[in-house]
């Protein structure tokens, strides 16, 4: 657990911040840091060393809520502070260990784990509880930790200091939504591999199951950005309700700029969802497409052995006649008869095979799709400016010229 204390200097009237209570000076807010492991086995020590040092009292069933692994997004007011769970995708770039009681099983194969992270906010002081290796908070308290080893007048070079806790808390939100955007690239490459797989022609797909669980972590991405969304937007109605309660008294920060701030992580979270969904879509395009080039080749088989049998049937049928034991057969005793039933069959095949072509499912298939397509004219490109040939356009134009002629001539 850790501790940092952001005081208004008296002079330069900028924000500076410090590791320890200064006695002459009164703390404009406060911000208790603490990871997961600080709360879950001694909670009631826990409870006792955040009264003692802000004063703040926490509900029993909001400690539940936090040490809660599995708890959604949510927002809740009281009375003494807000309780804010926001939960977060794990990125390859934390190094949270997973719980096996947490994360489900195509979370665990595919890497998108989530984890909480809770805020209580008061006009004084901020209460964090995340999971340790949280990238973002720990980003963020390095550059606390940067700022506190430079002296007090350049603690806000070159970027300035959070004023209220609130404003900490939509800067801490900001660092962890925009990790999202980074999440586009690899999961366009797995979308672009499935693709691969799906459409490739020289073996079976058969990874399924995968599949599956690959389509069910996309959905989670999507259920967690609804969660998001919903309790920005039920911090957004409280910015608006009660901001005065939420910045303090003290403090004259502009209810406009945390709005702003709050829209801006919503449209962040918006994007990642619209993203995700196209590559929902894209998938499931994939799919379809692997199932009609498979009915596409089914029927095209099909039609294969549709043809060799249309072409063999006469040939069956004619050895069929001249293969019945009847003693008198026309040609049976002729010299030359094998040969003339050899040329009369070679013959029906010819003329079968010609056919065929003629109706274009023999060596013509696929032009013959083309051909009834295309345009039937001289000219196949197509002309943008087609409409202007049209003759009743042509006589409109031409009836609006001369009325301008006469109108020209009026004046």
């Amino acid at each position: 657990m850790q501790s940092y204390y952001f005081y208004q200097h008296p002079t330069a009237q900028h924000t500076y911040v410090q590791k320890q209570p200064i006695a002459e000076q009164e703390a404009e807010f406060i911000w208790v840091e603490c990871s997961r492991d600080d709360v879950v086995n001694r909670a009631e020590h826990w409870q006792q060393d955040i009264y003692a040092a802000t004063g703040l009292w926490m509900n029993e069933y909001h400690l539940r809520d936090i040490l809660n692994l599995e708890h959604p997004c949510a927002f809740d007011t009281l009375e003494d502070y807000d309780l804010l769970i926001f939960r977060k995708l794990i990125t390859p770039d934390d190094q949270i260990k997973l719980d096996t009681q947490a994360a489900e099983k195509h979370e665990r194969v595919f890497g998108l784990a989530t984890t909480p992270i809770s805020f209580m906010l008061t006009p004084q002081v901020l209460i964090t509880v995340r999971e340790q290796g949280n990238k973002e908070v720990e980003s963020y308290i390095q550059r606390m930790e940067t700022v506190l080893s430079r002296p007090i007048e350049e603690h806000n070079k070159p970027r300035k200091l959070p004023a209220t806790p609130l404003d900490l808390t939509l800067r801490l939100l900001n660092n962890m939504v925009d990790g999202y955007l980074d999440l586009r690239v690899p999961l366009t490459r797995r979308v672009e591999f499935w693709q691969q797989e799906l459409l490739q022609g020289h073996r079976r797909f058969t990874k399924w199951h995968q599949l599956l669980q690959e389509n069910m972590a996309f959905q989670q991405v999507e259920n967690l950005c609804e969660e998001q969304i919903e309790t920005l937007q039920e911090l957004r109605d409280e910015i608006v309700d009660n901001y005065s309660h939420l910045k303090g008294k003290k403090r004259s920060e502009k209810q406009d700029i945390m709005l702003v701030r709050v829209d801006d992580l919503t449209s962040h979270i918006e994007r990642i969802q619209k993203h995700t969904i196209r590559l929902r879509n894209a998938v499931q395009a994939a799919i379809d497409l692997h199932f009609s080039a498979i009915a596409n080749q089914t029927n095209e088989n099909m039609r294969i052995l549709a043809i060799i049998t249309a072409i063999f049937a006469p040939l069956t049928l004619l050895t069929g006649v001249y293969g019945m034991n009847f003693e008198f057969i026309p040609g049976l005793k002729s010299p030359t008869g094998f040969w003339i039933m050899l040329g009369i069959m070679l013959m029906t095949t010819l003329i079968l095979l010609y056919y065929f072509y003629r109706r274009h499912l023999v060596g013509r298939g696929e032009k013959s799709v083309i051909d009834m397509l295309a345009q039937q004219h001289a000219d196949q490109h197509m002309n943008l400016f087609w409409f202007i040939d049209y003759e009743p356009i042509k006589q409109t134009v031409k009836g609006t010229i001369k009325d301008l002629e006469k109108i020209t001539k009026l004046k």
